[in-house]
């Protein structure tokens, strides 16, 4: 899964400014000037409204640096206006008088204003905290800040002297939410008061917005780190711990009693309306629910098949309910300590890098690392994630693993999980998109998560190509894998529109899949906080081997894995209409070129 922290409201678009197109003799004409100039005030206005997105691609500056988003109602409010009005300026604009690179930057710009737009009257916005993400581990941010300097230290205390404003705005949000009825499911909502807990401390210098000023870097000399540490510690113990204290209070005694006992958004108002719009966003298709519910039941028949090959493989005497128990409960399958389970991912990662020059043309110069998920939020949320480098080469990516009791956390799924979320996953997909030097920069950065997670999905396959899963339990890990996206394409369907019920989704999970019972559950809740997101993957990933099985069958021995992989990477994300035509158009190229 891709997550990228710093997002914690609304659908997040990321624009930039477009290198006019030109001829050799002709200056770009009228219709494809105002398109650049739209695109980089646009930029510009997205820097100033979103400082915290500036901050973590390493796009800020001296007042970017020092600011949170302004998630007021009013800011937000003033943004859907805008939205709007950038929508109708995009339209004015004569799109038949564009190069054809500008017509597709144009049609990817307004498919992301629009879903904006659409979004915002279903006043989601108004639920700003869950469990997995929010304004009670804020402190996580400074992992993804730039804190080399006395100047950096310095922009983010002045973030942290601002926090209570935000906390503040938060509770305000949640407030309007309470009045509208667009409140979350109460079951997710209960993990919130322990995280917002361990930012109650009476020590300053136990507080997790102390962290970094634990190990400043030594290139900043004594005295200022020490001025650094004792402000740091005035500012926590005086604004800090306050405002959190504020936020416990409204969410123990006013939020959590006002949020809903129902788990899917069918019952928000106009919920279902508003779940076939996330189908819509984050598929890129037209499928309606029931069409997705009915393919998900599809694929789960044909994974269960290919899992049951396994079963008898192995020559295990019991049924598959048998099977899945001997694997959740064997401790062979298990490391004992988070710092064996923490090694065990460092010796999968090291052995994807050689593999991938024989199945890509083009790598990524960015180079990633591996760290462990926060011990703050890691209990309640999944098995992995990947945060993508800063544009400015400042930080690496990184590929976060889950190390809380690592007896649920088994070793057949380490190899599956590392090539979805570092490479050939997300982050050979990501670094690439980001370097991409021949776009205009808000392709660089443009999220649709049909294509990064179905790409992501689509690489747990190339785990075979590249040598992995040599081990039954390993292929049966990667089938694994695949069932649990398959699954989720009808829990997720059958939570927010088909009324299922939390313990319903967890009992479908638990009979078709071998993960544990806690990571079943966070997932759940997962999909249950995060309506629509889980359907990208399965159909993200399904489009992309359509497309390598159409290639392959009409190219023959023509086809080169290495130049198709190149082709479907090679305009950074894009919807699934837009990569199909892109393949097609590489296919006809490779018959002109073999024909010739």
């Amino acid at each position: 899964m891709f997550l990228k922290k710093c997002m914690a409201i609304s659908l997040p678009i990321l624009l930039s400014i477009t290198a006019c197109t030109e001829s050799d003799n002709n200056k770009p004409n009228a219709e494809t000037v105002k398109l650049n100039t739209l695109f980089d005030s646009s930029w510009q206005h997205y820097l100033d409204k979103h400082p915290e997105d500036a901050s973590y691609y390493g796009l800020g500056n001296d007042e970017l640096n020092t600011r949170w988003n302004n998630t007021s109602t009013q800011a937000l409010t003033e943004q859907a206006a805008y939205n709007q009005q950038t929508l109708d300026d995009l339209r004015a604009i004569e799109r038949d008088q564009l190069s054809e690179e500008d017509k597709l930057n144009y049609e990817l710009f307004e498919w992301q204003y629009q879903m904006q737009v659409e979004e915002f009257q279903f006043n989601t916005h108004l639920i700003p905290i869950t469990q997995r993400n929010g304004v009670q581990t804020q402190d996580d941010f400074s992992n993804f800040v730039s804190l080399n300097s006395v100047e950096d230290y310095e922009h983010w205390l002045s973030r942290m002297e601002k926090l209570p404003a935000l906390i503040k705005q938060k509770i305000t949000l949640m407030e309007e939410g309470i009045a509208k009825g667009v409140v979350p499911p109460a079951d997710t909502m209960a993990r919130v008061p322990a995280q917002i807990k361990k930012q109650l401390v009476d020590d300053p210098e136990s507080s997790l917005f102390y962290k970094p000023f634990k190990s400043i870097t030594k290139d900043i000399d004594a005295k200022s780190q020490q001025h650094l540490q004792q402000k740091a510690k005035e500012i926590i113990a005086s604004r800090v711990i306050p405002a959190y204290q504020d936020l416990y209070q409204f969410f123990t005694e006013t939020y959590l009693p006002a949020c809903r006992e129902s788990h899917g958004v069918w019952d928000l108002p106009n919920g279902k309306a508003y779940y076939e719009y996330l189908v819509k966003y984050f598929t890129t298709t037209d499928l309606t629910p029931d069409e997705i519910h009915e393919l998900g039941l599809r694929e789960v028949a044909r994974n269960r098949e290919a899992m049951d090959k396994i079963i008898k493989q192995v020559n295990f005497e019991g049924d598959f309910q048998a099977f899945i128990e001997f694997l959740r409960t064997d401790p062979q399958f298990y490391y004992e300590t988070p710092e064996a389970l923490y090694e065990g991912y460092l010796a999968v990662s090291k052995r994807l890098d050689p593999e991938l020059v024989h199945l890509f043309g083009k790598l990524p110069r960015t180079p990633y690392g591996l760290r462990p998920i926060p011990d703050a939020v890691a209990p309640d949320t999944t098995t992995a994630y990947y945060n993508s480098p800063a544009a400015d080469g400042s930080r690496a990516g990184y590929y976060y693993v889950n190390l809380y009791q690592p007896e649920t956390r088994p070793k057949y799924e380490m190899e599956v999980l590392s090539v979805h979320e570092a490479v050939p996953g997300h982050h050979l997909q990501l670094a690439l998109q980001m370097e991409q030097g021949d776009q205009p920069d808000f392709r660089r950065f443009i999220n649709f998560t049909v294509f990064i997670e179905g790409w992501g999905l689509y690489s747990e396959r190339l785990g075979h190509e590249m040598g992995l899963y040599k081990d039954p339990y390993s292929h049966f890990g990667q089938l694994t894998y695949d069932m649990w996206r398959s699954v989720r394409l009808v829990v997720d369907t059958g939570i927010h529109y088909k009324g299922w019920t939390r313990q319903q989704a967890i009992d479908y999970f638990k009979a078709n899949a071998a993960k544990t019972e806690q990571d079943i559950i966070n997932e759940i809740d997962r999909y249950i906080t995060m309506p629509g997101q889980a359907l990208a993957y399965k159909i993200g990933q399904l489009k992309i081997l359509d497309l390598r099985e159409k290639a392959e069958t009409e190219l023959g021995k023509h086809f080169d894995i290495r130049a198709f992989h190149d082709v479907v990477l090679g305009s950074g994300a894009v919807p699934l209409k837009v990569l199909e035509a892109n393949v097609e158009n590489w296919i006809n190229s490779q018959h002109k070129e073999t024909a010739g």
